[in-house]
C-alpha cells in the first residue's frame, strides 16, 4: 500500500510543480496551440495557450514508479517488474509519438503534424514490440505479463484470439493488440477537447484500476490459491502505475481545469491512452476497460457514427463531432460540459468497480 501512496503523491507533486515551468517557456517562446475556425466561436480566445504539457504527466508517471521500486528495493518488500517496464515503456513511446505530432506542429510550423498514416504506422510498430514482449518473461509460476485468452474480469479460456497457434496465432495476436493501443490512444485524444476534459476523465479510470489491481494483489493467487483469486503477474506494479496516472493527471488538472494554461497535447493524450491500454491488457480485463472508459468509447463512437452517417446520407448527426463539441454548439457552457462528463465518467468508473467486485465475492463465495 505504501508503494502505492508513494506513487501517487510523487507523480501528483513533479506534474504540479513541473507544469508553471513549462507554461513560462512554451509562452516565453510564443508556442502555442491552433484552434478550429470550424469549432466552437468560445475556443477562439484560447488561440495561443501552451500545449505539450503531457510532458509533464509524463514526467510525473515515470518519477513516481522509479520512486516507488526504489523504495520497494530500500525496504526489501520487491522492486521493479518486468510488468511494470512494459506497461511505462508503452505509454512513454506514445507519449513520444505524440511529442514528434505536437513538434512538428508547433516548433515547425506544420498545422497537421504527422498525417494520420504516419501515428498509425507508429503505433502499429510500438503495438508488435509490446504483444511480442508481453507474452515472455515468465515468474515462477509461469505467469507472463499477457496473454492470449480474450479476458473480461479474468481471463477467458474459452476464447484464445491467438487460436490456431504458430505463425497464424501471432499474426492475429498482434492485430488484437494494435487494434487496441490505436482505439485506446485515439479514443483518449478524441476527449482531450475541451479544457480539463481529457485529465480529469483519466483521473477517474486511473482511481478505478488502482483499487481493481491492488484488489487483484491482495487476492494473488500466487500468494495462496483459493476460489476468487487472480491470476495476474505483478498486479501490485499495475496499482502504483495506475496511482502515479492517476496523480499526474490531477497534478495537470490544477493547471489544465478551466480556464485552462496549458493543454497536455498529443504528448498527453496518446501517452494516457497506452497506458489505458496497457493496463486492461497486463490485468486481464480488457473488455471490463470498455466499461470503466465508457466515456472514451462514447467519444470515439460519436466521431465513427458521425463520419459514416455523413458518408451515406450527407447528414449529421451531431452539431459537430467528438460530441462534447456537440452540446458546445447547443448552448452548454464548457465547463457544464466538462463536469458532466466526468460525472459520466466516475459512473461508468463505479459501474466497472462494482462489477468487478461482484464477481470476485461470487467467484469466493461469500
Amino acid at each position: 500500500m505504501t508503494q502505492i501512496i508513494i506513487a501517487g503523491v510523487v507523480a501528483f507533486l513533479t506534474a504540479i510543480f513541473l507544469t508553471p515551468g513549462l507554461i513560462r517557456y512554451f509562452s516565453s517562446e510564443g508556442i502555442g496551440q491552433e484552434i478550429r475556425e470550424d469549432g466552437p466561436q468560445t475556443h477562439l480566445s484560447k488561440r495561443g495557450t501552451p500545449t505539450m504539457g503531457g510532458i509533464a504527466i509524463l514526467a510525473g508517471i515515470t518519477v513516481a514508479y522509479l520512486a516507488s521500486g526504489f523504495y520497494a528495493m530500500a525496504t526489501g518488500s520487491g522492486g521493479f517488474t518486468a510488468t511494470g517496464w512494459l506497461i511505462l515503456g508503452l505509454t512513454l513511446s506514445l507519449g513520444a509519438v505524440g511529442f514528434a505530432d505536437d513538434f512538428i506542429k508547433l516548433f515547425q510550423g506544420r498545422n497537421l503534424g504527422l498525417n494520420s498514416g504516419q501515428k498509425l504506422l507508429a503505433q502499429l510498430l510500438i503495438a508488435v514490440i509490446f504483444g511480442l514482449l508481453i507474452l515472455q518473461f515468465p515468474d515462477e509460476n509461469g505467469l507472463t505479463p499477457g496473454s492470449t485468452q480474450l479476458s473480461f474480469l479474468r481471463d477467458i479460456d474459452t476464447v484464445d484470439i491467438a487460436v490456431g497457434g504458430g505463425i497464424i496465432g501471432v499474426i492475429l495476436f498482434l492485430i488484437f493488440i494494435f487494434i487496441l493501443i490505436a482505439a485506446w490512444s485515439n479514443a483518449v485524444n478524441l476527449t482531450d477537447g475541451l479544457d480539463g476534459l481529457a485529465a480529469g476523465s483519466t483521473a477517474i479510470v486511473m482511481g478505478a484500476y488502482t483499487l481493481i489491481t491492488f484488489w487483484q494483489f491482495r487476492n494473488s493467487c500466487a500468494e495462496e490459491a483459493v476460489a476468487g483469486c487472480y491470476n495476474v503477474r505483478d498486479p501490485l506494479d499495475l496499482a502504483v502505475l495506475a496511482a502515479a496516472g492517476l496523480g499526474a493527471c490531477a497534478g495537470f488538472l490544477w493547471w489544465n481545469a478551466s480556464p485552462a494554461k496549458i493543454f497536455m497535447g498529443d504528448t498527453g493524450s496518446l501517452a494516457l491512452g497506452g497506458l489505458v491500454a496497457g493496463l486492461s491488457v497486463a490485468s486481464r480485463t480488457e473488455l471490463l476497460m470498455i466499461i470503466v472508459g465508457a466515456l472514451f468509447v462514447m467519444e470515439v463512437a460519436s466521431v465513427a457514427i458521425q463520419v459514416a452517417v455523413f458518408k451515406v446520407s450527407g447528414k449529421r448527426v451531431f452539431r459537430m463531432a467528438p460530441f462534447h463539441h456537440h452540446f458546445e454548439k447547443g448552448g452548454w457552457p464548457e465547463t457544464t460540459v466538462v463536469v458532466r462528463f466526468w460525472l459520466i465518467a466516475a459512473l461508468a468508473a463505479l459501474a466497472g468497480v462494482a462489477i468487478f467486485y461482484g464477481d470476485w465475492l461470487a467467484a469466493a463465495g461469500v
